[in-house]
């Protein structure tokens, strides 16, 4: 059986080359069908109709299986939607729409390891990890099963990325194919809670272009063990090191991830250590407010907090961009993937 949402084209063809004696012609017509049109009724395609003896080999050994679309919700133009998986699991991604794009949150796990107090997904536990498949069968239900026009993808959905790394890097490359998805590595994001040995891994790894955010969330040791169990075993100093040797492109930048909670990580205090920290790295910030989570004590700032602390980094020279929650009443918003509305 060819799970076709795992496969390369180059890795198509040689596929259609040893088991048929096909190979490009084919394999091409095949991802033009699937990925670009969404349609799984290939083989009524010219390519396959005028190989008839080959379409019939193909017969129920193509699977083009993205998982089910169960749930959709919206808030204005922005759409979250839960896929059941093959063994009844759910997961939930969001399509964010942009000025001219839209852009695909996307889930690499099944809840997470990696207990984020302020996150939902983190308070789920952890379940397994996706499968190739099921990552880039996001990207496809989100096309062809809600058509909607997908050109960036950000891994900021359910699970922590890097911790399901060879997944994440077959979707990565799949989404990328430009005879498929066509998804340029620059309009792709890997977000991190700072998994140290995931990024030294991918920084050995050539993927010019692709971005690398870090969900930092804490000026120091103390909050953001607090905040992050993974910085106990991870602490600031190392996590800066492993950015510090990270080879990024020439200009290139990280996004960092600063959610704002009020009377926790918000004081002037704070502001000025989270510059010293970022200091001489160069980064974007995201400052996000707190979306909130039933259950916790965590509260959101007021838009003076937000304006007050982002002025602050900036006059220490730190790139900021303010966003306020986007899918807050759908809980599409960060940090509160895992909860049905």
């Amino acid at each position: 059986m060819i799970d076709i949402l795992e496969f390369t084209l180059e890795r198509l063809i040689q596929t259609f080359d040893k088991e048929y004696g096909k190979g490009r012609f084919h394999a091409h017509a095949l991802f033009r069908d699937i990925f670009k049109q969404g349609n799984t009724a290939f083989l009524f395609s010219p390519e396959f109709l005028d190989s008839p003896r080959f379409a019939r080999a193909l017969e129920g050994k193509i699977s083009v299986n993205p998982g089910e679309v169960v749930k959709t919700f919206e808030e204005g133009e922005l759409t979250k939607f839960i896929t059941r998986l093959g063994d009844g699991l759910e997961i939930e991604s969001v399509i964010i729409p942009m000025t001219r794009h839209n852009t695909l949150c996307v889930s690499s796990q099944v809840g997470c390891k990696m207990g984020c107090k302020f996150c939902e997904t983190g308070r789920m536990g952890f379940k397994r990890d996706l499968s190739i498949s099921e990552i880039t069968g996001q990207v496809y239900n989100a096309r062809h099963t809600l058509k909607k026009d997908i050109k960036n993808i950000v891994f900021m959905g359910m699970g922590e990325p890097l911790d399901n790394f060879d997944n994440l890097m077959g979707a990565i490359q799949i989404m990328n194919e430009q005879q498929g998805f066509d998804i340029a590595l620059r309009h792709m994001t890997v977000s991190t809670v700072g998994l140290v040995p995931g990024i030294e891994r991918l920084g050995k790894l050539t993927m010019p272009g692709l971005r690398l955010a870090i969900s930092i969330n804490a000026p120091n040791d103390a909050i953001r063990s607090q905040l992050m169990p993974l910085n106990k075993t991870f602490p600031l100093a190392r996590l800066k090191k492993s950015l510090t040797d990270f080879p990024l492109a020439k200009r290139g930048i990280f996004l960092f991830e600063y959610i704002l909670i009020k009377g926790l990580n918000d004081s002037p205090v704070h502001a000025e250590l989270l510059a010293d920290f970022i200091h001489p790295l160069p980064v974007r910030l995201n400052l996000i407010a707190y979306n909130p989570i039933k259950g916790l004590d965590y509260a959101s700032p007021s838009d003076g907090q937000m304006h007050e602390f982002a002025d602050l980094l900036s006059a220490r020279g730190i790139m900021v961009i303010k966003r306020w929650s986007r899918g807050r009443s759908v809980a599409a918003g960060c940090g509160q993937l895992g909860r049905n509305v």
